[in-house]
């Protein structure tokens, strides 16, 4: 993260287009933490891209024109060549830091080689499920988990980016686990179950939980159930043990998983009802997050066991609670 560090403190001009047939608008750009910021005049952020998934429309060309995604909906251009050649810089550190499957292979070849003979011999399938989850980092896991999110874009609708949404959901992922958190909320316009975890630290959350609550504590809940669910089984345990021991071994020793199985993941979590829920399991969470569970327990049928509402403080304020409420507003 040596390039990112270097670049911390500049700042450009630029101009945003939010969506399509947005008039573009002047903004100032600059680096967060793994992600290019775009912010107003009066430094207000109105975006905030992940650096590692920017994508230069227009390569060699002046001005430069940027992404968040393949889709280029959205649009940043930028005549900087000082702040083009440093978002150059800190994509390639960033890109090289990504795990490839190359890197990954030779990394571990030797431990992949004694894998091979103990699981000829005498290791069961858990054993290697088990080792595979051990040696996976974090950013390969955010890659499986942006695929698999891409595959159930198909059934759920494009993820909803309205830019004071996008932010409202950031600030609830850091009043649930903290300022720092790598959590990510993503939400899209219907998904059955409600909210899913994802490899990678992003819970999928349903527009519809949000249209239809009062109260911001039962968006927390589910968020909150999710996230519970993903501590109690790893989401990429999930994908092996429903893949087999031919994609674990595959993951372990190349590092890529089948964009079949990946679909198949993906299909399943569009899927799948909301699962039954263990209050007993879930009280733990909302303690820790200081967040009531009876308005989220109210809706699925399960005992809160908690003190009032009263008892706890803001999880989002009014404004950013209705952001939150309209992220998926054209």
């Amino acid at each position: 993260m040596t390039a990112l560090n270097q670049y911390v403190r500049l700042e450009s001009g630029g101009l945003w287009r939010p969506e399509p047939d947005a008039q573009r608008r002047d903004v100032v750009v600059s680096f967060g933490d793994a992600t290019l910021v775009i912010s107003d005049q009066a430094g207000r952020p109105l975006a905030h891209w992940s650096l590692p998934a920017v994508i230069r429309q227009n390569p060699s060309e002046q001005p430069a024109i940027y992404s968040p995604d393949e889709e280029g909906s959205e649009a940043l251009e930028i005549a900087d060549e000082t702040m083009i050649d440093a978002i150059e810089q800190v994509r390639k550190s960033l890109d090289k830091d990504r795990p490839h499957p190359g890197k990954l292979r030779h990394r571990i070849t030797a431990g992949a080689v004694a894998v091979a003979i103990l699981l000829a011999i005498f290791w069961l399938p858990g054993a290697l499920t088990r080792q595979t989850l051990a040696v996976v980092p974090l950013p390969k896991r955010m890659e499986i988990g942006a695929a698999i999110l891409g595959h159930m874009q198909k059934q759920t609708g494009p993820t909803c980016r309205e830019a004071r949404g996008a932010l409202a959901a950031d600030r609830l992922a850091q009043r649930l686990f903290g300022a720092e958190t790598k959590t990510r909320i993503v939400v899209v316009p219907r998904l059955a179950q409600g909210a899913v975890a994802l490899p990678g630290r992003v819970i999928v959350l349903d527009q519809n939980i949000l249209k239809g609550a009062d109260d911001p504590a039962v968006a927390a809940g589910y968020v909150l159930a999710a996230h519970a669910d993903r501590n109690r089984t790893d989401p990429l345990e999930t994908v092996l043990r429903t893949a087999g021991l031919g994609v674990t071994f595959r993951l372990l020793t190349s590092g890529e998983i089948p964009s079949t199985v990946l679909m198949a993941t993906a299909y399943a979590h569009v899927m799948a009802p909301w699962p039954e829920q263990d209050a007993t399991l879930l009280r733990p969470a909302f303690a820790t997050a200081n967040v009531p569970m009876a308005p989220y327990a109210a809706l699925v049928g399960i005992a809160p066991g908690d003190t009032a509402p009263s008892d706890f403080p803001l999880i989002l304020s009014d404004t950013d609670w209705i952001s939150l409420q309209n992220i998926c507003s054209e």
